[in-house]
Formats: structure tokens, C-alpha cells, sequence
């Protein structure tokens, strides 16, 4: 039976743990054939740079080999459905396929309906798992461990598939979790809250800056995103000298998530996280697709 990961709470505590031990030994980056034989398909309804790069380079990296799914002209643009979509490539024999969707929810259906194996590249406001697993890596190589460590979240929570996953994730190894944004962009939860940027900086030990998903709004919610900045955007200024770790999903929306200068200091992790998210993916891939 195919192992599936639409959801970081289809992963046991242990099985991160040796997906992370993986992810450990691949970041050197050699050649592998752990995965020689094995297709692997990207189908991306949403468009992505970095993490469909990442799942290509990871899969090729394992010897695997990759097809990416051209959606524009595809037969789901002449009106075939998503699931005989699915369906008619599970009839090819992947063995996995890697898909992106702005409805939550499809990577889960779509399991239902194949054989292979189907790995969420994140869909809609409601998860991106393998986004939560890499940014847990990158700060339990900082700290070992997150038990007891204070991480602030910061912009258009509701919104964010990433900051899902990132709090499931988080707080099940640990950490104390605070939601940082306008009103506007905070969900209902039982986690704490603020408005404030500077209480979170004085909160935090490290802070994950989010895009701001105007894409997902219904109606205007700044009058400009400098509006938004002005009081949500982290700078080397907001933080001096404290030591905190500053990370953020990708794409950076410069200068108004993150300044420039905060960008290039040694506290911002965003190209370690580029970086752990090759890794991290080539472990989730062996995890699933390789018997132990």
C-alpha cells in the first residue's frame, strides 16, 4: 500500500525524525541511486519556483526520473477533470506524484483515487507539509532541539498554507507558538496573539516572516503592502543585537517582509532553508518510496 503525505499528521514523531536523519546525510549533495527506476511526476496547478525546483533536484539527485507536468496544455485545459487526470497518469506507473493545487484539500482526494504515492507541494490556504517539515530541520540544526523555544509568526496567517503546517509542526516538538499581524490577517485559534511586531521581537528566539497572499484576498486589505510594512517588516533596526533566527517561505517580498539589510545578516536563514528544502525532500521521497 502506497505511503501518502498530503498532511504534516500523516508523519509520526519518529518517522520526522528519520526523514531527518536522511535529510542529514544528503546534504552534501553527492549523486544517489536510492531511487534509480522510480518515476516521479509534478503536476503544479500553482505556479513555484522553489519548490518545484527543489522536488525535480531532489528526485534527479536519488536517481530517480522526473516528469513535469505542463498544466496549460494538458487535457485538464480542454476540460478533462482533475481526478481522470490523476487516474490516467497513475495508469503510467509513477511512483509518486508530486502535486500543487489552490483548492485545499485535492492532494487528499486525489490519494483516493491512485495506486502511487501523492506528495502535497501544498494546496490552497490549508497545508504545504513539506515547507513545515524543511523550516523544523533548519531549526533543529540551530538547536537541537525546539522544546521550550519561542517562535513568532508574522503576516497573513489566515492565508498560509505554510504557517499550518509550521504550527502543527512546530508545537507538537515544543515550541510555544505566537501569531504576529493586523486583525485582518490573524485566523481564530487557541494559540496566542499580537499586533505588535516589537512584542514578538522581545518574545521570540526565532521569527518566520510570511508573503503576504493578496492573491487570496477577496477584497483589499491594506491600501498598499508599503502600509503593511510599515509596521510588520523585519529589519536589523527592529532587532539590534538580540540573538534570534529570522526565516521566511519564499518569495521574499523585499522591503516589505523582510528589509534588505536583515537579508543579508548571518541571523536570516532564508538560503539555508532553499537549501534544507533539496535535502529535506530527498529524504521525504526515500521515506515514502524505498522499503527500510
Amino acid at each position: 500500500m502506497s505511503k501518502h503525505l498530503t498532511h504534516t499528521a500523516d508523519l509520526s514523531k519518529e518517522e520526522i525524525l528519520q526523514i531527518f536523519s536522511y535529510a542529514q546525510n544528503f546534504l552534501d549533495f553527492k549523486k544517489r541511486d536510492d531511487l534509480n527506476g522510480k518515476l516521479i511526476i509534478n503536476i503544479f496547478f500553482e505556479n513555484s519556483t522553489r519548490t518545484r525546483s527543489s522536488f525535480e533536484i531532489a528526485a534527479k539527485r536519488l536517481g530517480a526520473d522526473v516528469v513535469n507536468l505542463d498544466v496549460a496544455r494538458s487535457s485538464t485545459s480542454k476540460g478533462e477533470t482533475l481526478f481522470d487526470t490523476a487516474a490516467n497518469l497513475d495508469a503510467m506507473g509513477p511512483d509518486a506524484i508530486v502535486v500543487r493545487h489552490n483548492r485545499a484539500g485535492v492532494p487528499k482526494i486525489l490519494s483516493k483515487y491512485v495506486k502511487c504515492s501523492i506528495i502535497n507541494a501544498g494546496d490552497g490556504a490549508h497545508q504545504h507539509p513539506t515547507q513545515g517539515l524543511l523550516d523544523l530541520f533548519t531549526l533543529m540544526q540551530k538547536w537541537k532541539s525546539l522544546e521550550g523555544k519561542k517562535i513568532a509568526i508574522i503576516g497573513d496567517i489566515r492565508n498560509s498554507r505554510v504557517a499550518n503546517s509550521d504550527i502543527e509542526l512546530f508545537t507538537r516538538f515544543g515550541a510555544k507558538v505566537l501569531l504576529v499581524g493586523p486583525p485582518q490577517f490573524l485566523p481564530k485559534t487557541h494559540l496566542p496573539t499580537t499586533n505588535s511586531l516589537k512584542e514578538a521581537v522581545e518574545f521570540a528566539d526565532a521569527l518566520i516572516s510570511l508573503r503576504t497572499q493578496t492573491e487570496r484576498h477577496k477584497n483589499p486589505t491594506f491600501s498598499s503592502l508599503k502600509d503593511y510594512a510599515q509596521n510588520f517588516k523585519v529589519s536589523k533596526k527592529l532587532l539590534g543585537d538580540k540573538d534570534i533566527f529570522v526565516m521566511h517561505p519564499g518569495p521574499v517580498h523585499r522591503n516589505i517582509d523582510l528589509d534588505d539589510d536583515i537579508m543579508d545578516d548571518e541571523r536570516c536563514l532564508v538560503l539555508e532553508q532553499v537549501k534544507n528544502g533539496v535535502a529535506v525532500r530527498m529524504a521525504i521521497l526515500k521515506h515514502l518510496l524505498t522499503k527500510r
